[in-house]
C-alpha cells in the first residue's frame, strides 16, 4: 500500500522561491504543511508514489498482456530497421541517419514506458520511489519529444529534396543531420531536466496516489499543496512548443511541397516525388493525430480516468510499433536493401555449401 514519509530527515536542496537559511524537512504527517516562527518550513517529500492505473476495470490485466506483445513487436521491428540501415551502404545517407535515430528513440521510449507498466500492474509493484518516479517522468517525455523533433527533421529533409533538389546534397549532409540530431538531444534533455527538476519545489502533503499509468507530470504536480503555477505554465509551454509547433511547421512544409509538385509537368515524376513523402506522412498522422485529439477532447469535455489512461497509453505505444513496419513496407530503398542483403546471404550460403562438398 501507500507508504507515508516518516521521521525528520533533512533535505539538502533549495526550491525556487526560497532563499536564505531555510530548513526543509520531511515529516510523518502528509495532511498539512506548517511554518514555524523561526522561519523553518516543513517541506513534505514522500518516499514513494502509488501509480493507480485503471480504476475498477474488469480484465485490465489482458490489456497489459497486450502491451507485452506490442513491446516485443516494437523491439524486433525497430532493431531490424536499425540493423538494415547499419549494414546497407546505400542507406548511409543523411535521411536514413534521421530514420535510424527515429527507430532508436522509438525503442528507447517504449523501453522507458512499457516494461515499467508491466512490472507495476501485472506483478503488483505499483509503488515507485520518489527519485525513480522523476526519472521515469524524464525519460518518457524526453524520448517522446525526440520522436516529435525527428519527424520535424524528416519533414525538412523532404522539403529541401522536393523544393530545392539542386541544393539538397549541399544542404542535407551527414554532418548537418548529425548536428541537428545532437542539438535535439541537448535541447530536449535540458528542457525536461528543468520541467522535472521544478517538481522538487513542490510539497506533497495531500496524497501520493498518481491517477495515471506512469509518473505523468500533470497528475503528479496536481497532488502538491503549495503553488504549482510555474509547473503548469511550463507544461502548457512544452505542449505548445514541442507538439503544436512541430505540427504547424510540418503542415507548412507540406503546403510548400504540394505547391512544388504542382509545378512538375510530368505526372510520372510527380507521383515518384509524392511516393517519397508517403511514409513520412503516415508516421506524422499516426504520431500527432491521437495526441492532439486526446488533448483537445480533454479540454472541451471531461474524460474519465480509465478512458484517459487507455487513450494516452495507446498514443504512446502504437506509433513506435508501426514506424518500422511502415518504413519497411512503404519505402522502396529499404525494401531493395533487404532484398539485396537476402540475395547476398543466399549466394554466400550456396558458396559455403559448395566449398564444404568439394572438401
Amino acid at each position: 500500500m501507500i507508504q507515508e514519509v516518516t521521521g525528520n530527515r533533512n533535505i539538502s536542496f533549495l526550491p525556487a522561491g526560497f532563499s536564505g537559511n531555510t530548513t526543509f524537512q520531511t515529516t510523518g504527517d502528509l495532511s498539512s504543511t506548517q511554518s514555524n516562527s523561526s522561519a523553518n518550513v516543513t517541506f513534505v517529500r514522500p518516499a514513494t508514489f502509488f501509480i493507480s492505473g485503471f480504476s475498477n476495470m474488469p480484465h485490465a490485466k489482458y490489456y497489459y498482456v497486450f502491451l507485452s506483445l506490442v513491446y516485443v513487436v516494437t523491439v524486433l521491428g525497430n532493431s531490424f530497421i536499425m540493423y538494415i540501415i547499419y549494414l546497407a551502404r546505400r542507406l548511409h545517407t543523411a535521411k536514413y541517419i534521421a530514420v535510424f535515430h527515429l527507430a532508436l528513440s522509438d525503442l528507447c521510449g517504449s523501453s522507458a514506458l512499457i516494461p515499467k507498466i508491466i512490472d507495476m500492474f501485472l506483478f503488483d509493484h505499483q509503488e515507485i520511489s520518489y527519485e525513480a518516479c522523476l526519472m521515469n517522468m524524464f525519460f518518457v517525455f524526453h524520448f517522446m519529444n525526440v520522436q516529435s523533433l525527428t519527424l520535424l527533421a524528416l519533414a525538412y529533409d523532404r522539403l529541401v529534396a522536393i523544393c530545392f533538389p539542386l541544393k539538397y546534397h549541399a544542404v542535407i549532409t551527414k554532418t548537418s543531420m548529425s548536428l541537428t540530431i545532437g542539438s535535439m538531444w541537448i535541447f530536449s534533455m535540458s528542457f525536461f531536466a528543468v520541467l522535472v527538476g521544478l517538481v522538487n519545489r513542490l510539497s506533497f502533503c495531500r496524497s501520493t496516489v498518481v491517477s495515471s499509468y506512469f509518473c505523468d507530470h500533470g497528475p503528479v504536480i496536481s497532488l502538491s499543496c503549495n503553488s504549482n503555477f510555474i509547473n503548469y505554465l511550463l507544461a502548457y509551454i512544452s505542449f505548445g512548443l514541442l507538439i503544436c509547433m512541430p505540427v504547424m511547421l510540418i503542415t507548412i512544409s507540406y503546403f510548400c511541397i504540394a505547391a512544388a509538385l504542382l509545378k512538375i509537368a510530368h505526372g510520372a515524376d510527380r507521383i515518384k516525388a509524392m511516393k517519397t513523402c508517403t511514409s513520412h506522412l503516415m508516421l506524422v498522422a499516426i504520431f500527432y493525430l491521437p495526441i492532439l485529439s486526446v488533448n483537445v477532447k480533454s479540454i472541451s469535455t471531461s474524460i474519465d480516468q480509465n478512458s484517459r489512461i487507455f487513450n494516452n497509453s495507446l498514443t504512446q505505444i502504437i506509433p513506435p510499433m508501426l514506424n518500422p513496419i511502415i518504413y519497411t513496407l512503404k519505402t522502396e530503398e529499404v525494401m531493395q536493401s533487404i532484398k539485396e542483403m537476402y540475395n547476398r546471404r543466399k549466394v554466400n550460403t550456396i558458396l559455403e555449401r559448395n566449398v564444404k562438398q568439394r572438401k
